[in-house]
């Protein structure tokens, strides 16, 4: 059996309010620390039946950018569904969603200009 490690470096400053994050992972094919400006872990709990849920990002994470995240975040979770239980309906709604919030994010980022 192989196993597979993905580590999560966080800095913070006095208010425990992330400056820094930085990601590896066993498959990475860059090697050593990648630092990133957000991160989103969701874990099963299987004893109590629900998702923990742990999102971070650092201060010089712009909000546009944030959005976008999650955003592309809607898609994997489409993504991940369709490929698990092969529920395409399900998956397209949520497809149907982060297209919409894609098409707004375009017309609120023409507007910021």
């Amino acid at each position: 059996m192989s196993q597979k490690e993905i580590r999560f470096t966080i800095e913070q400053d006095a208010e425990r309010i992330p400056e820094k994050i930085y990601w590896e992972a066993t498959d990475n094919p860059n090697e050593g620390l990648e630092e990133t400006k957000a991160i989103a872990v969701g874990v099963w709990d299987q004893f109590h039946k629900g998702t923990l849920f742990i999102p971070l990002w650092t201060k010089e994470m712009e909000v546009f950018e944030m959005k976008r995240f999650c955003i592309e975040m809607l898609g994997c979770v489409a993504d991940t569904l369709r490929n698990a239980t092969g529920d395409e309906i399900m998956a397209a709604q949520i497809d149907e969603v982060g297209l919409a919030l894609t098409k707004r994010l375009q017309k609120e980022m023409q507007a910021a200009k």
